[in-house]
């Protein structure tokens, strides 16, 4: 059976996605989507119909102190170019100024895991993982991208 790699992060905003100080944030959403779709190992993004997941609700149980909880979800073919588009150009160009839109957290933000091949995640499964990772730290189960497990022993990735 071959694997592919999940991942989820949640942002706490700092203010509406409507408020100006966001406007640079909801600009860039479009570009970097898009910039997503076509990266090399690219398979499927969590999106509604507008092409993004901010209208998404999941998460809001850790909302904190925050206006609410925005979260992206995405499925790659594996850790490698998962990890190259997130730390690739354009993406932390936006992310450099993330203090600007969300509000920061102590407690793990993004957690990764294997999903066999063509399998969607849900955000309950996202949520589960968080929970786990912050429970527990990296494992096989949930894990981050400077702390990454292989694919379940005896089956492969997708390459």
């Amino acid at each position: 059976m071959a694997f592919e790699v999940a991942q989820v992060n949640v942002g706490r905003l700092a203010a509406g996605l409507d408020d100006p100080q966001l406007a640079p944030f909801v600009e860039a959403l479009d570009p970097v989507n898009a910039l997503a779709d076509t990266a090399p190992g690219f398979i499927w993004r969590l999106q509604t119909d507008d092409g993004n997941a901010t209208g998404i609700q999941a998460f809001e149980w850790d909302a904190a102190d925050s206006v609410g909880v925005i979260v992206n979800m995405s499925v790659w073919t594996d850790v490698e170019t998962l990890t190259a588009f997130v730390f690739g150009p354009m993406h932390r160009e936006i992310m450099k100024r993330r203090r600007e839109f969300f509000v920061p957290m102590r407690e793990a933000y993004t957690a990764c895991w294997w999903v066999p091949s063509g399998q969607r995640p849900t955000t309950d499964d996202a949520e589960d993982r968080i929970r786990h990772l912050r429970q527990h730290g990296a494992t096989p189960y949930s894990f981050t991208l400077r702390q990454p497990f292989p694919a379940p022993e005896g089956l492969r990735q997708l390459a």
